[in-house]
């Protein structure tokens, strides 16, 4: 089954944006023109004529047809969308890690573009900015005021394309403009580090093209630094997801051979498929198999698995398999919830329908889809709480999601009273304090409160575990 999902194309699994796909380079109509509805068709065709002829102002007739696909998408689940040209691009850009910019993993801090990390080896690397720096102006435009998506698309440009950025430094109170030329830059998905003697950390952001690669050579470096590991934490927090056989590999990398590692099953012949820890379910183009070479230590070495709501799609497939064969132990919050596979067809060489074609299932045959895993051990992000646990959006908050199908949901009132009553709240004390909440420190640094409570655990030290968190049922959406 999975060879045939190969030579047909590619699935990946993704974040709530839709980085969660199946990519084939043909258009194929799976109804015949008989079985069209040519009563309601001819009724969008009138609709169509009318606005042209009759609207307060002439109108373009690829937009209207192009916003008709749009909206009959997006009336299906929040994952099913229509791809114009830019917006292919962008998640080709998505899901093969490389796109043109600057090379910064960036947050935001006090309404600025945050450096949390420039990305070795990138322009913005070679031009000495360093963790920490503050972003204050992109060119000529203030940061203050714009969102993330738009101060990274006025970073990102053409190759070999100047930008200039002005940065405030902390550390040496001065602010400074650097400029930068543009050049391709392949993401960094996989960072890792020896914590102490005996324990390391690695951590996975995204599921990309080059994931399993980067991932078996941070182990690698990670078994040269101590070959006697005691513990590893894989630390998928945050991590929206992308494509399925890099995260098949990476459950595999840690499980006995032909584990099951994901299920799927759909409408369509292809959507009915089982993964398992082998390498003809992850090997996407040929050639050696980058997890050959990793010790045989790393089947049995104690795993942590950390989560939080912002692990979605593969990232869960992980959580989930790994949990299931029991071979690690799941701390933190309950993941997104997405459990649904989605397939990418292409319409021209520059658009395509990406659309809802099966859920997906961990190996003892549950359906996370708008429920997630629940972690074995729960966790708060800092020792003092989660400040802002109600607020978080998951799977089961958006509006059309699909069904877990194995049982009946029922929405969660008393849980969103809950949310509306911290979101007041919140909202009052921020309005009260003189300084904005200090923002959560980054994941693997020292102050990681939950990365400190996986490495006790790992120790048999007593752990701070939630002692308010509770597992969230799946939800039946309401309209």
């Amino acid at each position: 089954m999975g060879a045939k999902l190969r030579v047909a194309g590619w699935i990946a699994l993704g974040t709530v944006a839709g980085a969660l796909a199946t990519m084939q380079l043909q258009a194929i109509a799976r109804n015949s023109v008989s079985q069209l509805p040519l009563e309601e068709l001819q009724q969008l065709a009138a609709v169509f004529g009318m606005v042209k002829s009759d609207y307060v102002e002439p109108v373009d007739e690829k937009k209207l047809i192009t916003d008709a696909i749009g909206g009959m998408v997006a009336g299906l689940d929040p994952h099913s969308q229509y791809f114009d040209k830019k917006s292919f691009k962008e998640f080709r850009e998505g899901t093969t890690g490389r796109f043109v910019g600057v090379g910064i993993e960036i947050g935001m801090e006090d309404g600025l573009v945050k450096v949390v990390s420039p990305i070795e080896g990138s322009p913005a690397f070679r031009a000495g900015l360093k963790s920490g720096d503050l972003i204050t102006k992109i060119d000529d435009t203030m940061v203050k005021g714009l969102t993330m998506d738009q101060a990274v698309k006025r970073m990102r440009g053409e190759p070999n394309t100047k930008v200039v950025l002005t940065i405030f430094r902390k550390s040496e109170s001065r602010s400074f403009p650097v400029t930068i030329t543009r050049e391709e830059i392949r993401m960094q998905s996989v960072r890792s580090k020896v914590v102490e003697p005996g324990y390391a950390w690695l951590r996975v952001s995204q599921f990309q093209d080059r994931t399993v690669d980067d991932f078996a050579r941070k182990l690698e470096d990670i078994y040269k630094q101590d070959p006697n590991l005691k513990g590893l934490v894989l630390d998928l927090r945050n991590d929206p997801g992308g494509l399925l056989e890099s995260s098949v590999a990476i459950s595999s990398a840690f499980l006995p051979a032909d584990s099951v590692v994901v299920s799927t099953n759909g409408q369509i012949a292809e959507s009915k498929a089982v993964f398992k820890a082998s390498p003809e379910f992850y090997l996407r183009r040929g050639g050696a198999d980058p997890l050959r070479k990793l010790p045989e230590a790393l089947k049995t070495v104690p795993l942590i698995v950390l989560v939080n709501e912002g692990s979605a799609s593969a990232s869960e497939i992980v959580a989930g398999a790994l949990q299931d064969h029991h071979r690690a132990t799941v701390m933190g919050a309950q993941t997104f919830g997405k459990g649904s596979v989605q397939t990418v067809r292409q319409l021209s060489p520059e658009t395509a329908l990406k659309i809802t074609t099966a859920r997906y299932y961990t190996p003892s045959g549950k359906s996370i889809q708008a429920k997630g895993i629940v972690p074995d051990v729960m966790l708060d992000e800092t020792a003092e709480g989660n400040l802002f646990a109600a607020l978080r959006v998951r799977e089961a908050d958006l509006e059309k999601h699909l069904q877990s199908g194995q049982g009946s949901e029922v929405k969660d009132m008393a849980r969103e009273k809950a949310r509306e009553e911290a979101r007041k709240k919140l909202e009052t004390e921020t309005a009260k304090a003189a300084a904005p909440a200090k923002p959560l420190p980054e994941f693997g640094s020292g102050e990681d409160f939950q990365l400190s409570q996986a490495l006790n655990r790992l120790k048999g030290k007593p752990v701070l575990f939630s002692k308010t968190m509770t597992e969230r049922k799946a939800e039946a959406e309401t309209n």
